[in-house]
């Protein structure tokens, strides 16, 4: 992980902007602060960040009813079935939980397919693409986890870069949150479970520390 400093004055003006631009009008003061000064950011190693999303991508594959033998096979020769969390072994394993709940990771997926230079942009006003399959390990033909990655060559953003999307991602998931719990009109058209999504990604990507943080959390114990 590089960690750096940064500015996050700098980064919430150039949220307060995206905002704007959206259609989504709102006083920088009434936003939460997500950065502070004195925090240091740092990313996933991007190791962490292919295994990770190559584990969603045979989530979505159960989600359409891969075998289940096929999808646990895969992962163990890409030497990440430790890091699936309980409810992913559970659900790829015997495919107990919601599948509805796992589908829409898929915006999830696509947040990381963005930090690793996958898609070029991660627009809130626009779903997933419909490229991203084949931007992932190809399962139908058994493609492995080191031949996808000579294939796409991922390679992660810069953090400032990621650390300002994971800023604006944030507020936005703010936004709408605080006006349904004043039963106020949502702030914009843009789907709630996208911004979700996407922020749980970012947010596990990201890596705070001082202030008393003291580092990332497991996919599963993300703070949203």
């Amino acid at each position: 992980m590089t960690s750096l400093l940064f500015d996050p004055r700098h980064i919430r003006t150039r949220t307060c902007d995206d905002l704007a631009q959206l259609g989504v009008k709102v006083h920088p003061d009434y936003l939460p602060l997500i950065f502070a000064p004195g925090e240091d950011i740092s990313l996933r190693s991007l190791r962490d960040i292919e295994a990770r999303s190559a584990i969603l991508n045979v989530v979505q594959a159960r989600v359409f009813d891969m075998p289940p033998q096929l999808a646990m096979r895969w992962l163990l020769d890409a030497h990440v079935l430790e890091e699936l969390t309980p409810d992913e072994w559970q659900f790829i394993a015997t495919g107990k939980g919601t599948p509805q709940r796992y589908s829409e990771q898929l915006e999830c997926l696509f947040a990381l397919a963005w930090t690793l230079g996958l898609v070029p942009h991660l627009d809130p006003s626009e779903y997933c693409s419909d490229a991203l399959p084949s931007l992932m390990p190809d399962l139908r033909t058994s493609e492995s986890f080191t031949t996808w990655k000579a294939r796409t060559l991922p390679a992660c953003r810069d953090a400032v870069e990621i650390a300002e999307m994971l800023d604006l991602y944030s507020c936005l998931d703010w936004l709408y949150s605080d006006a349904r719990s004043r039963r106020a009109a949502p702030p914009g058209p843009l789907d709630e479970s996208l911004l979700w999504h996407r922020r749980w990604a970012l947010e596990w990507v990201v890596v705070l520390t001082g202030r008393g943080r003291s580092g990332g959390s497991t996919w599963d114990k993300v703070s949203l």
